[in-house]
């Protein structure tokens, strides 16, 4: 068999954190196989679908580089086998048209809850061997039911979960088409899953109690039920669930905010996921490891503090070059253009030790592109006449030398002898002084990538 797994995000609003994870999971199990990875978009309520959730959805995909084989594919193009289908299944009687009214049945429910019962569809208009069907009413729109079994158990053994089984009789006659012609999103998703081969649904629990009605129709059409796994919900910090539209959860919120996709996606692997004690570990390498038997039925907790561990430790393994990049595209959107000097490249390796994020490296590469005016607390703080004095000293010592790490630190040391300071009472005047700020790397590692122009004319400004 050939594993074929699917992500069917809805776009009606971001890709989020549980729908990455889910999407990771299914992505990871076609790759460990050598199976084949599906992208549909479920489009079909189309008053909340938009074209930019759609894009917002590839694009977050796109990021995390979870590369699909096949489509994407969007219900909304799909209507004519779905109505197809739905022709065959009323047909063969799988399905049935019903004309009970909207408000008829909203009265019915509220009859069976003041019973104590279950509120469903009482079958009025299932047809049933020597039962007599009401007349349908004239200009009246019917909808389509899926005629499900009443006897016995629909049952699986999830990958995750282990058995689940629901009583068919806890399970009423759903609407597979409604009034308008327009398909629903259980009916939808089994055509789908049929049409394309699906092997493996792996998606959250919150569609455990729609695997039973969608398992039923497979096998009212005689398709190949797939293997399902219910992936458990992720809470937040707070331990409260997250919300599917909460900003702060969505993907691209994350590049944002200043994290790598890597370490997303390393971060999300291991959101109910585990191989052994490993925390850090490649894409090639998760890909490698990855089963579904150890995902843990229970709900992960989020963890930003982990998150921006993991995010350091991306940040300090990647390439200058890479993070000069970002730096780049961080400060323009800030208004501050990144030139060749100082190298962007020799900014990054001096800061990407000390930061967690993306957006801290940004910031602390600030003030090696934009003028820098220290506060007047930081002036009166630390431009003593002594410390001014000492600076103007390094002034001429910095004119005429190499500008290299090895010479800059002569000079400073030069400085600390003539006049008779030490070191932080230079050094910490001299951050102020060039970037506004009295904490920075080795002061003469800055000297050195801000460049002998930009040195100079910082000093001067404050002599």
């Amino acid at each position: 068999m050939t594993v074929r797994t699917r992500f069917a995000p809805s776009p009606t609003g971001y890709l989020h954190i549980g729908g990455a994870r889910t999407a990771l999971f299914s992505w990871a199990y076609a790759r460990s196989h050598g199976g084949s990875f599906i992208l549909r978009v479920e489009d079909t309520d189309i008053a909340r679908s938009t074209p930019e959730a759609v894009q917002a959805i590839i694009d977050g995909m796109q990021w995390l580089e979870l590369g699909h084989d096949e489509g994407p594919f969007y219900q909304m193009q799909r209507m004519y086998r779905y109505k197809e289908v739905i022709q065959q299944m009323l047909d063969s009687g799988s399905a049935y048209h019903c004309y009970m009214a909207a408000e008829a049945l909203d009265q019915i429910r509220e009859e069976q809850r003041a019973r104590g019962e279950k509120p469903r569809y009482d079958g009025r208009w299932r047809p049933e061997p020597g039962k007599a069907l009401p007349t349908p009413p004239s200009g009246v729109q019917p909808v389509v039911r899926f005629r499900n079994p009443v006897d016995g158990v629909v049952a699986w053994d999830d990958l995750v979960k282990g058995r689940i089984e629901f009583a068919n009789d806890e399970l009423d006659d759903f609407i597979i088409a409604r009034a308008d012609g327009t398909p629903t999103y259980n009916f939808c998703v089994v055509v789908d899953d049929w049409d394309m081969a699906i092997t493996h649904v792996i998606r959250g629990d919150d569609h455990v109690n729609n695997t039973p009605r969608q398992i039923n129709v497979l096998r009212a059409l005689g398709a190949a039920v797939p293997e399902y796994a219910h992936v458990s919900m992720i809470l937040g910090d707070d331990g409260q669930k997250l919300s599917k539209r909460h900003g702060a959860v969505s993907v691209m919120q994350f590049d944002a905010d200043g994290y790598l996709p890597e370490a997303v996606i390393n971060y999300l692997a291991r959101l109910g996921w585990s191989h052994g004690d490993e925390e850090v570990f490649s894409r090639e390498q998760f890909v490698q490891w990855f089963d579904l038997a150890h995902i843990t039925p229970s709900a992960a907790q989020f963890n930003t503090e982990k998150l921006n561990w993991l995010n350091a430790h991306y940040i300090k393994a990647a390439d200058d070059a890479r993070l000069a990049g970002e730096i780049g595209r961080r400060l323009a959107g800030q208004g501050v253009a990144v030139g060749a000097h100082p190298d962007p490249a020799q900014v990054a390796a001096l800061y990407k030790e000390r930061v967690a994020t993306l957006n801290e490296l940004a910031d602390a590469a600030h003030p090696f592109y934009a003028a820098t005016h220290p506060s007047e607390e930081l002036r009166a703080q630390h431009f003593t006449d002594a410390a001014l004095a000492a600076l103007r000293d390094l002034h001429g010592r910095l004119t005429d030398l190499p500008w290299e790490r090895p010479a800059l630190s002569q000079a400073l040391k030069a400085t600390l002898t003539a006049t008779g300071l030490k070191m932080p009472q230079v050094a910490i005047p001299l951050r102020v002084a060039l970037l506004g700020q009295p904490q920075s790397p080795a002061i003469d590692a800055v000297l050195e990538v801000l460049g002998r122009e930009i040195v100079l004319k910082r000093l001067a400004a404050v002599l």
